[in-house]
């Protein structure tokens, strides 16, 4: 309706001033140039995000001095209990990164230790509920792979930023994401009693899933 008027007002005035107009009229969709750019604008974005994310988690690796298991031994020399997941990550709602091991204790509480990254002296210690006891302790009854022998197993694929215990769905495990020098990620799986390490495919395929989904 108003690419009409447009014309017609083109149109209108060459006759008023004695000359000639020509006007070009174009059919389709409208907004189709403003809802590519649109899209073109939000994928730049996401593809921003993960860079800050990769560089986010680039430079909480390059601030630790101090490794998975090293975090794990400390925090169990000042809590005694079982390591059920270690990860270097920031503290609360301060941009400091620390190592947070949640360890549960002997009478089933649970404490969230942190570990200064650069010393691996605990800077303190909070008790958390959680409401899975009974499943984390079913999951690691006959496992003979502790939360520090997991992280030493991955150390080998590269530097471990988080080791936790996957207690859901039928094969129990280890899983840990590791960092190359070259900041590629990648999550692995370690067998609760033999210590193996392997790709973890399912992440894998999510990864293709959601690279599926940004391409529609």
């Amino acid at each position: 309706m108003k690419r009409n008027i447009v014309i017609a007002a083109v149109t209108a005035a060459a006759l008023i001033g004695g000359g000639t107009a020509t006007a070009l009229a174009t059919t389709g969709d409208d907004q189709g140039p403003a809802r590519q750019a649109a899209n073109t604008k939000l994928s730049d974005d996401g593809n921003r995000d993960d860079r800050d994310d990769r560089d986010d988690d680039a430079a909480k690796v390059s601030s630790s001095d101090v490794t998975a298991p090293e975090a794990i031994a400390s925090a169990l020399k000042h809590t005694s209990g079982t390591v059920v997941s270690a990860e270097l990550d920031d503290e609360d709602d301060s941009a400091k990164v620390v190592w947070k091991v949640d360890v549960l204790s002997g009478d089933n509480t649970w404490h969230s230790v942190s570990v200064d990254p650069s010393s691996g002296r605990v800077l303190g210690s909070q008790t958390d509920d959680e409401d899975d006891t009974a499943q984390v302790r079913a999951a690691l009854k006959g496992s003979s792979v502790t939360a520090e022998e997991a992280a030493k197993a991955a150390a080998g694929k590269g530097v471990v930023t988080s080791v936790g215990l996957d207690e859901d769905g039928k094969d129990k495990s280890w899983e840990a994401e590791t960092r190359t020098s070259g900041g590629a990620e990648q999550d692995w799986k370690i067998d609760l009693t033999s210590g193996k390490v392997t790709a973890d495919r399912s992440d894998a395929q999510d990864d293709d899933a959601d690279d599926a989904d940004d391409q529609d």
